[in-house]
């Protein structure tokens, strides 16, 4: 079985904090087999990251559209910022990678509401069911999404910081591939424990502490 967790967030990230050394330490120590790197409107980190790791480290990039949060999978160049979803989902699917809609309904987050959701649903690979950073709990509307649409769900961590990582994650049946990943999502096992008080801080603390230093 291989834990995978397809939402995490570096230095590179604003509001993020995982090290290089706290990515190595998760995958060396079997708290997680394979992991994306997803920070915000850039992937040259996660790239690095791939060089060293190989398939275990999936490029990914959390981008900002305008009506909210969508991460484009096994990413090959960054996509820009500002666009719609459909476009930047149209982007993704250009360059051979996987749409993930991330934290759906979340209206403190920056999710994708109904009507806009709605409007991609032809070009939605992923949706997240579980996200180990919940501040409003829309996992069940997600999951009755996904059904409708026999789109494959996902749990994630969302982690930000090395606090609580490792606890939500999707257990596949075996380490995943671009060609791979919809086919054993479809029969996964989920860890759905969170990232904790401290996990959900993090994006604030991270922000804090590189304006101290700017």
């Amino acid at each position: 079985m291989a834990k995978v967790d397809l939402h995490t967030h570096s230095v590179a990230s604003q509001d993020g904090g995982l090290k290089a050394a706290d990515y190595e330490r998760l995958l060396t120590s079997g708290g997680l087999d394979c992991v994306a790197v997803t920070d915000h409107n850039r992937i040259d980190f996660a790239v690095e990251l791939q060089r060293r790791f190989g398939e275990r480290v999936i490029v990914g990039e959390e981008i900002s559209t305008q009506q909210g949060e969508l991460i484009g999978l096994y990413l090959q160049r960054v996509i820009p910022a500002g666009l719609s979803a459909l476009d930047a989902a149209l982007a993704v699917h250009a360059q051979g990678g996987l749409v993930y809609v991330p934290h759906p309904f979340e209206t403190v987050r920056h999710g994708l509401a109904l009507p806009d959701l709605q409007a991609l649903a032809g070009h939605v690979d992923i949706i997240e069911t579980c996200n180990g950073r919940t501040m409003q709990d829309k996992g069940a509307a997600a999951v009755e999404w996904a059904k409708q649409r026999a789109v494959p769900g996902a749990a994630s961590s969302d982690a930000h910081g090395p606090c609580g990582w490792g606890n939500t994650y999707s257990e596949l049946s075996e380490l995943p591939s671009r060609a791979t990943l919809l086919t054993l999502l479809q029969t996964a096992h989920y860890s759905t424990g969170s990232t904790g008080f401290t996990g959900r801080l993090y994006p604030k603390l991270n922000r804090l502490r590189k304006l101290a230093h700017v």
